[in-house]
Protein backbone atom coordinates (compact mmCIF):
# COMPACT_ATOMS: atom_id res chain seq x y z
CA UNK A 1 0.00 0.00 0.00
CA UNK A 2 0.98 3.57 -0.69
CA UNK A 3 2.50 5.50 2.45
CA UNK A 4 2.28 8.90 1.05
CA UNK A 5 -1.35 9.01 0.83
CA UNK A 6 -1.35 12.77 1.97
CA UNK A 7 -1.15 14.12 -1.41
CA UNK A 8 -3.94 11.67 -3.03
CA UNK A 9 -7.11 10.21 -2.14
CA UNK A 10 -6.67 6.58 -0.83
CA UNK A 11 -8.85 5.12 -3.42
CA UNK A 12 -6.64 6.93 -5.94
CA UNK A 13 -3.93 4.77 -4.55
CA UNK A 14 -4.96 1.28 -4.88
CA UNK A 15 -3.04 -0.94 -7.22
CA UNK A 16 -5.10 -4.20 -6.26
CA UNK A 17 -8.69 -4.93 -7.03
CA UNK A 18 -11.22 -5.30 -4.05
CA UNK A 19 -13.86 -7.68 -3.25
CA UNK A 20 -16.08 -7.71 -0.38
CA UNK A 21 -17.52 -11.46 -0.15
CA UNK A 22 -16.79 -12.23 3.18
CA UNK A 23 -18.62 -14.85 5.23
CA UNK A 24 -16.25 -14.09 8.93
CA UNK A 25 -14.01 -11.50 10.00
CA UNK A 26 -12.03 -11.35 13.50
CA UNK A 27 -9.85 -8.79 13.90
CA UNK A 28 -7.58 -8.96 17.64
CA UNK A 29 -5.44 -5.70 18.09
CA UNK A 30 -2.43 -7.49 19.62
CA UNK A 31 -1.60 -6.68 23.11
CA UNK A 32 -5.53 -6.08 23.85
CA UNK A 33 -8.03 -8.14 24.55
CA UNK A 34 -11.27 -5.84 23.90
CA UNK A 35 -13.45 -6.53 20.80
CA UNK A 36 -13.87 -4.14 18.05
CA UNK A 37 -17.47 -3.44 16.68
CA UNK A 38 -17.06 -3.78 12.69
CA UNK A 39 -19.13 -3.86 9.20
CA UNK A 40 -18.03 -5.71 5.93
CA UNK A 41 -14.92 -4.69 4.67
CA UNK A 42 -13.17 -4.70 1.08
CA UNK A 43 -10.47 -6.93 0.53
CA UNK A 44 -7.21 -7.32 -2.01
CA UNK A 45 -4.14 -9.03 -2.02
CA UNK A 46 -2.50 -6.75 -0.14
CA UNK A 47 -4.55 -5.82 2.59
CA UNK A 48 -8.36 -4.49 3.36
CA UNK A 49 -10.36 -1.42 4.11
CA UNK A 50 -12.01 -2.31 8.07
CA UNK A 51 -15.37 -0.07 8.73
CA UNK A 52 -15.07 0.22 12.36
CA UNK A 53 -15.80 2.90 15.04
CA UNK A 54 -12.77 1.90 16.83
CA UNK A 55 -10.12 4.24 16.50
CA UNK A 56 -5.96 2.22 15.84
CA UNK A 57 -3.07 4.19 15.62
CA UNK A 58 -1.18 4.17 12.27
CA UNK A 59 1.38 0.65 12.71
CA UNK A 60 -0.69 -1.25 15.01
CA UNK A 61 -0.59 -4.63 14.79
CA UNK A 62 -3.47 -6.62 14.09
CA UNK A 63 -4.08 -10.34 13.82
CA UNK A 64 -6.62 -10.96 10.88
CA UNK A 65 -8.81 -13.88 9.93
CA UNK A 66 -11.74 -14.40 7.59
CA UNK A 67 -13.31 -16.58 5.36
CA UNK A 68 -13.68 -15.89 1.39
CA UNK A 69 -17.61 -15.71 1.16
CA UNK A 70 -17.42 -17.92 -2.37
CA UNK A 71 -14.55 -20.35 -2.00
CA UNK A 72 -14.68 -20.57 1.87
CA UNK A 73 -10.95 -20.45 2.17
CA UNK A 74 -9.91 -19.20 5.52
CA UNK A 75 -7.06 -16.54 5.81
CA UNK A 76 -4.97 -15.79 8.68
CA UNK A 77 -2.50 -13.20 8.53
CA UNK A 78 -0.91 -10.15 10.72
CA UNK A 79 -1.40 -6.89 9.18
CA UNK A 80 -0.67 -3.32 10.12
CA UNK A 81 -2.70 -0.25 10.34
CA UNK A 82 -1.75 2.24 7.45
CA UNK A 83 -4.09 4.71 8.37
CA UNK A 84 -7.13 5.85 10.36
CA UNK A 85 -10.24 7.72 9.22
CA UNK A 86 -11.35 8.52 12.90
CA UNK A 87 -14.98 6.74 13.46
CA UNK A 88 -15.07 5.18 9.72
CA UNK A 89 -12.76 2.81 9.44
CA UNK A 90 -8.74 1.76 9.05
CA UNK A 91 -6.91 0.44 6.00
CA UNK A 92 -4.81 -2.42 6.95
CA UNK A 93 -1.41 -3.99 4.93
CA UNK A 94 -1.17 -7.50 5.18
CA UNK A 95 2.46 -7.86 6.56
CA UNK A 96 2.50 -11.85 7.51
CA UNK A 97 0.48 -13.48 4.41
CA UNK A 98 1.17 -17.13 3.09
CA UNK A 99 1.61 -17.29 -0.69
CA UNK A 100 -1.63 -19.84 -0.03
CA UNK A 101 -3.76 -16.95 1.01
CA UNK A 102 -2.97 -14.59 -1.43
CA UNK A 103 -3.99 -17.54 -4.07
CA UNK A 104 -6.84 -17.95 -2.55
CA UNK A 105 -7.83 -14.31 -2.70
CA UNK A 106 -6.93 -13.86 -6.21
CA UNK A 107 -9.06 -16.92 -7.35
CA UNK A 108 -12.17 -14.92 -4.96
CA UNK A 109 -11.48 -11.70 -6.93
CA UNK A 110 -12.03 -14.23 -9.98
CA UNK A 111 -15.04 -15.40 -9.46
CA UNK A 112 -16.36 -12.38 -7.83
CA UNK A 113 -15.96 -10.59 -11.45
CA UNK A 114 -17.83 -13.46 -12.89
CA UNK A 115 -20.15 -13.13 -10.34
CA UNK A 116 -21.86 -10.01 -8.86
CA UNK A 117 -21.36 -9.78 -5.46
CA UNK A 118 -25.03 -9.81 -3.65
CA UNK A 119 -25.58 -7.12 -0.62
CA UNK A 120 -25.02 -8.00 2.62
CA UNK A 121 -22.18 -10.79 1.59
CA UNK A 122 -20.88 -10.65 5.01
CA UNK A 123 -23.15 -13.90 6.16
CA UNK A 124 -21.90 -14.66 9.20
CA UNK A 125 -21.06 -13.63 12.20
CA UNK A 126 -17.80 -11.85 12.53
CA UNK A 127 -16.14 -10.74 16.15
CA UNK A 128 -12.71 -10.11 17.45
Amino acid sequence: MNSDHSSKPWSATRSATRITTLRELSVTYEGYSEDVALRPPDVSTRGMFINTSRDFPEGAVLNVRFRLGQTGAEVCTRAEVRYCLPGVGVGIEFVDISPEAVRAIEKEIGLQQRTPAKSGSLSKGYRT
